[in-house]
């Protein structure tokens, strides 16, 4: 009572002071205004969930009040907590790859949000050293992401777009884990090297070779040898090995040269564009996928067993051969091959600053006994903002793998004796692999038992690597952006080899009666290492009314070094050591020692694209890059490759702007020009070899000069259409291209004319190869309902493949085993298609048993094309509440095979001595012993096939607790079934036989099988 009469008292008497009265009201009028100000500003708080339709929480997704700066992101659950002003109507969700949605308050307390997937015009594609949106396109891309994968323990990237991509044919080369493939884009047109791809990961450039150590032929003691052990050269692995699988986010593939030109001279065969996953703003998360599974061998090749070899004797009257057993060679030396999978991956970050680092671990047995292989990979990146006005940035990445494998001893090249899988399938069904006494047999002859072969014989190699960049860039305005990126990539094999002295391989196998105490052992080192520096000017900016430019300016240097070392020796006889580690241990005559070091490649590169854009209807896009190159010739150091493209996007015409079923439609037509430089570094030079002979060290010429060598030139033409029907329902394009590959790299060696000083010298072949196709690809959501869907999905290459203007003909494909020494199958001819198989016309056996040939075999004829006329994919997922079947397959028609372990490891003359195919007891003429081994069209096959490559049933669990979000339980499947009618292992085949490096395409000789995978997995995240 006394504060309040005070106050009144007080009241009274200030009243009657002067100009108090004018301050009392202001006092009152400022109380009034923040009164009004609290009202106009209290908050209310909304919570809620964020979704996608299959019920997974999204983690980072950026809840705001629309009109307002006010915003947050959800957190590791999905959830989201934010103070909605007292004026705020309505929220807005936003997040990657997802569809922003805007949803009215109306006084919830509560709002929970299901974000649909993003529209795919809106979406960013990677285009080389930047990105446009897809609407933007001009040229021939296709995107795949992690969700359109390839699933299961796959070792390398390019097996995760096996049938996914028109226009893309992927093979498998070698069953082996870690072995090579081949990726052919838009046909054939590589007249030596590997015609594979560019790849480029995170922007870096990869040279494309393997550190592992080749196993090529050496010479030890006089006997051709190898680092596997005197049996031939063995398959190459995969350059892409490296890289985890799970780590990828997308694919971009570049198939056209209006695409491709802005990476030059290295982009004649395509470009793909890796791009590995990036954190995400918002709390941490933890994301773990782990799986294990089991393989055995997919299809095993008819041959005799035990009771069949007897009866087969029989009918041919023969009294020898007959062991009384019942062997199957093959299983003895194969297994149940199990593998495991493991990879976390750490992410999180704030609006400034994000990170993810990775970890994988992978044991892949492979079906072969004594075969593996195990990768650890470890990888981390960061996109790091500076300043307040975060216009200073840097882009970080590191990818670190290390990798070693068991190799089995199957070669491309070898003889019956020398390869493992010819071994088991000619071995002597009848004949016992072990003694009574349980140790192995071992011949007093040439034929080799493939049980004790595998225990002779050990090959292990070891790739260590390092992919680092760092990416500083620096925001000048909102539209102008200068980037430089630095990047290193480093790789080093150690390849270590040895073959027992028991087994009965001349040149390996002790003789004591020679003083030859037996066995042979190598030992291989390489390095690899690339080195980019690149900086760009990126502008992007509306230039004039409704005109919008994209353009970017660049200079880059890289250079390529590649060296290594072979010590080989033989003669340790059964020391209880690898003899590896004691190659000091033989006679001095007996060791041998090489090295190389290729001349350090340099590219020096300019280059510009301008991307013009008027009212998003009509695109224009210009390309321009020059190469400098030390591959090339002094008077043609320097490459020039334009390229053109425009498209117009119909759909926002007004006269289709009422078509409320066509989401789009656009038309594109492109031209440019690419190189290759895919030939060995210092080929324009005059080059040198150092060596020794009895006389003293020795300097020979391998190398002669050509100043005028240049750059191999592809010319493409590409006209296409982007299409979608029914919002979303139905989307596809079509393209038609024709690509003509000019001035093509090839090396003259003495036989092809006779060079000077007997050595090579490269030069431009003056022909063409064409290529020219259609491709198709179509993708429905045929039904979309909440609980139940189904999508359907499918492309078509459509291809033909043509030498023209060809002065001469190459030889290639070479054929290997009894009876066909010095034997090759295809050619490079005018006319003919690439690699065209060429030999005798087989007419069946005469009444005598023998073949019969046209022309009596002294004509040979164009009999087989292994170039696939139509390459098919097909993708379809059916989805039942949270159940989710996927099946993918791939295809290829139109092509032939040459059976080459058919022609030489199982003939008829094998009968009394080693195991026959078992198709050639069903002839209703019974052929010969004597009929003789030949090259001919007896053993080409029609190679058409579709597989079930790949086939997954997951369950979306969901989130169990407050700590696992989003747990999906999946089995999964590979190479499932495959129809065709091919009588080999797989029709998915490429073994490599390349003479003097030209390549070759579809020969089969006795490769590494093919394997069934069953694989059980969970992922989730924390």
């Amino acid at each position: 009572m006394t504060s309040n009469f005070l106050l009144r008292n007080s009241g009274v008497v200030l009243k009657n002071r002067p100009g108090l009265q004018t301050l009392q009201k202001a006092a009152m009028s400022l109380f009034i205004l923040l009164v009004s100000c609290v009202t106009a500003y209290a908050q209310s708080v909304v919570t809620g969930t964020v979704t996608d339709k299959e019920n997974t929480t999204l983690i980072g997704v950026t809840v705001s009040v629309e009109g307002k700066s006010v915003r947050t992101l959800t957190d590791a659950n999905g959830k989201y907590a934010i103070n909605v002003p007292a004026d705020g109507k309505k929220l807005t969700f936003s997040y990657v790859g997802m569809q922003t949605l805007t949803l009215d308050i109306d006084g919830k307390k509560i709002l929970n949000a299901v974000l649909a997937q993003g529209n795919e015009l809106s979406e960013v594609t990677v285009v080389g050293y930047g990105s446009v949106k897809k609407s933007d396109l001009t040229g021939a891309v296709a995107t795949i992401s992690a969700k359109d994968f390839n699933k299961g323990p796959l070792i390398a990237p390019d097996q995760l777009m096996q049938g996914k991509v028109a226009g893309v044919q992927m093979i498998n080369n070698s069953g082996q884990p870690g072995g090579a493939t081949t990726v052919k884009i838009r046909g054939n047109t590589a007249v030596t090297g590997s015609g594979q791809p560019l790849y480029v990961v995170d922007g870096v450039a990869l040279s494309g070779n393997s550190a592992r150590p080749s196993a090529s032929p050496a010479s030890v003691g006089g006997v051709k040898a190898s680092p596997g052990g005197g049996i031939g050269a063995a398959p190459g692995g995969n350059p892409l090995s490296f890289i985890n699988p799970s780590d990828i986010a997308t694919m971009e593939i570049l198939k056209d040269a209006s695409a491709t030109a802005i990476y030059g001279s290295r982009a004649a065969f395509g470009v793909v564009l890796i791009t590995t996953k990036r954190g995400a703003s918002g709390a941490m998360k933890l994301d773990v996928n782990a799986s294990t599974g089991v393989s055995n061998i997919m299809n095993q090749l008819d041959v005799l067993d035990g009771d069949e070899y007897r009866s087969a004797l029989s009918k041919y009257g023969l009294t020898s051969g007959d062991y009384g057993s019942n062997v199957n060679a093959m299983d003895a030396i194969m297994r149940s091959a199990y593998n495991q999978n493991y990879s976390v991956g750490l992410s999180g970050g704030n609006d400034a600053n994000t990170y993810r680092a990775s970890f994988g671990y992978q044991d892949q047995q492979g079906i072969i006994r004594k075969t593996d292989l195990k990768k650890y990979t470890a990888s981390f990146n960061g996109n790091f903002k500076f300043l307040d006005s975060k216009k200073l940035g840097m882009d970080v990445t590191m990818i670190s793998s290390q990798y070693g494998e068991n190799i089995a001893p199957i070669t491309n090249d070898a003889g019956f004796t020398g390869s493992l899988i010819s071994q088991a399938l000619t071995w002597n069904p009848t004949r016992p692999l072990k003694n009574p006494d349980g140790s192995l047999f071992i011949e007093n002859g040439r034929i080799i038992n493939p049980l004790a072969m595998s225990e002779a014989y050990s090959d292990k190699s070891k790739v260590s690597s390092i992919l680092g960049s760092i990416s500083p860039y620096y925001k000048i305005t909102p539209w102008l952006e200068y980037r430089m990126l630095v990047s290193l990539n480093y790789s080093s094999g150690v390849r270590r080899s040895s073959t027992r002295s028991f087994i009965n391989i001349e040149g390996v196998q002790a003789k004591p009666a020679d003083n030859f105490p037996g066995g042979y052992a190598s030992y291989s080192n390489s390095e690899v290492l690339t080195q980019q520096f690149t900086n760009t000017l990126n502008f992007n900016k509306e230039i004039a009314s409704k005109l919008n430019l994209n353009a970017i300016i660049g200079y880059e240097y890289s250079n390529f070094v590649n060296k290594g070392t072979n010590m080989s020796a033989s003669g340790f006889g059964d020391i209880p050591v690898d003899y590896t580690d004691v190659l000091q241990a033989t006679p001095t005559n007996n060791r041998r020692m090489s090295s190389f070091n290729d001349p350090t490649t340099e590219l020096q590169s300019y280059f510009a694209r301008a991307i013009f854009n008027y009212a998003g209807k009509y695109l224009l896009t210009a390309t321009i890059r020059a190469d400098g190159s030390t591959r090339f010739g002094s008077d043609n150091r320097y490459g020039y490759f334009p390229s053109f493209s425009a498209a117009w996007n119909m759909r926002n015409e007004d006269f289709l702007s009422n078509v409320e079923w066509l989401d789009q439609l656009k038309v594109r037509v492109g031209y440019g020009k690419t190189g290759n430089q895919e030939f060995p570094s210092g080929s324009s030079q005059r080059r040198f070899a150092f060596g020794y002979d009895q006389g003293g060290p020795t300097l020979n010429i391998i190398n002669n000069e050509n100043k005028k060598l240049k750059w191999q030139a592809d010319e493409q033409m590409n006209i296409g259409a982007d299409f979608g029907f029914f919002k979303g329902r139905l989307k596809g394009s079509i393209d038609l291209f024709r690509k003509k590959t000019t001035d093509l790299l090839f090396p003259k060696t003495p036989e092809y004319p006779a060079a000077k000083d007997g050595s090579v010298t490269w030069f431009n072949l003056p022909g063409t190869i064409l290529n020219k196709g259609i491709e198709l690809t179509l993708n429905g959501s045929i039904i979309d309902q909440t609980d139940f869907s189904w999508s359907l999905g499918g492309n078509a290459t459509f291809l033909k493949n043509k030498v023209t203007d060809f002065p001469t003909f190459i030889n290639t494909g070479a054929l290997n085993g009894q009876g066909l020494s010095d034997v090759t199958l295809e050619v490079i001819q005018k006319g003919l298609p690439m690699f065209a198989m060429v030999t005798r016309r087989y007419e069946g056996l005469d009444a005598n048993g023998f073949s019969k040939y046209t022309d009596d075999g002294y004509t040979y004829y164009y009999v087989g094309n292994p170039n696939p006329s139509v390459i098919l994919g097909i993708s379809t997922d059916f989805r039942y509440k949270k159940l989710t079947l996927g099946l993918n397959f791939n295809g290829s028609f139109g092509q032939d095979i040459y059976n080459n372990t058919a022609n030489s490891v199982l003939p008829i003359t094998n009968l009394g001595t080693r195991n026959i195919a078992s198709a050639l007891l069903n002839s209703s003429i019974k052929e010969s012993l004597a009929n003789p081994i030949a090259a001919s069209s007896r053993y080409i096959e029609k190679g058409n096939y579709l597989k079930l490559a790949n086939a997954t049933l997951n369950y979306n669990v969901g989130n169990i607790g407050k700590t696992i979000k989003g747990l999906n339980v999946y089995v999964n499947g590979q190479n499932l079934f495959v129809m065709t009618k091919y009588s080999g292992f797989d029709p998915e085949v490429n073994t490599d036989k390349s003479i003097n490096g030209i390549p070759s395409a579809g020969i089969e000789y006795v490769p590494y099988p093919t394997a069934r995978t069953f694989n059980f997995g969970v992922n989730f995240s924390l």
